[in-house]
């Protein structure tokens, strides 16, 4: 079956992600995906220039295209960022980057359809 959306969410602090995840998740890309592609992330944080700052500086000098959206209650922002990739490894290197920035909830995989 083709690859569902796929949540990650934080490991506890000190914890590792799971080795086996990224393995698998690296597998279903590279049989679906050809690259180099334009890839999207989809990232959820607590709304603070901090933050913002923080995901910013991951994808520094990427040429990254960041898109913002509030919830509805202002706690939280959504953030879609747009980078092209030359391989799984690249799209599983910045996923692990951003997972090292406490707060960020959730991290959401792309959706195949």
């Amino acid at each position: 079956g083709r690859l569902q959306n796929i949540n990650i969410q934080r490991y506890p602090d000190g914890g590792d992600s799971p080795k086996d995840f990224y393995e698998t998740f690296k597998e279903r890309l590279e049989d679906l995906e050809t690259f180099p592609k334009d890839y999207t992330y989809k990232f959820i944080l607590p709304k603070d220039q901090d933050h913002f700052n923080q995901i910013q500086s991951v994808f520094d000098d990427t040429g990254a295209q960041f898109d913002f959206k509030d919830s509805k209650t202002g706690k939280y922002t959504s953030i879609t960022v747009n980078l092209n990739v030359k391989d799984a490894d690249q799209v599983i290197y910045f996923y692990k980057e951003v997972a090292k920035i406490k707060g960020v909830i959730m991290l959401c995989i792309n959706k195949y359809k």
